[in-house]
């Protein structure tokens, strides 16, 4: 499968999926990394793995439309199959969704849908919940509210910090993502209105 991999940040899930592509785990390479920021580390990850890294300034944009326009047409241009949402921190639209219907994935750090947005890790932490975790899910056009493929809990132990519980969480994303994408890959998830099956390997 070709995956083309959107960021904003960092990438140590994307740095996640190169290596569990290189290693086999994923019947599938990242054809194309495409990040909102260009001063997004993971644009450098995917150079550094000999993978084509596009910088897409929403600035340089007639609006949200035309954005999501060129990122539909970055992807179209590397045959993907697959859009996979790592870190990234833009609404996609219609122009992306519908191109790959069912096959545009996002990962957040918490158990939908309960602390859904941006500071998944944060809230659950501040409410004071004994077990937070990580889904992976199909994207919607509604942040964080597409059918789930995968979800791991995480217990928040009585002497967490944030910190603490920040790195645990990354530690699951970095194992259940590649999972996800590899059932994806080999054709072992399936979709029934908003139920998702995912076959044993």
């Amino acid at each position: 499968m070709r995956f083309g991999v959107l960021i904003s940040g960092s990438g140590t899930n994307l740095q996640s999926i190169i290596d569990a592509c290189a290693a086999g785990l994923i019947a599938g390479e990242v054809v194309v990394v495409i990040s909102n920021r260009e001063d997004a580390y993971g644009l450098e990850r995917a150079k550094f793995a000999g993978i084509p890294a596009i910088f897409i300034d929403p600035r340089a944009c007639d609006g949200a439309d035309d954005y999501n326009h060129r990122v539909r047409e970055a992807l179209e241009l590397e045959s993907v199959e697959c859009v996979v949402m790592a870190g990234y921190m833009r609404l996609l639209g219609s122009e992306v969704l519908g191109a790959w219907p069912m096959r545009v994935v996002n990962i957040h750090p918490a158990l939908l849908p309960s602390f859904a947005g941006a500071h998944g890790i944060g809230d659950a932490f501040d409410y004071g919940v004994k077990v937070t975790g990580v889904t992976v899910h199909f994207a919607d056009e509604v942040f964080d509210q597409g059918p789930i493929i995968a979800q791991e809990a995480v217990e928040v132990l009585e002497d967490d910090t944030l910190g603490t519980l920040e790195a645990r969480i990354h530690d699951v994303e970095h194992r259940l993502y590649p999972a996800a994408l590899a059932a994806l890959a080999d054709g072992r998830v399936t979709v029934e209105g908003r139920k998702v099956r995912v076959a044993a390997r």
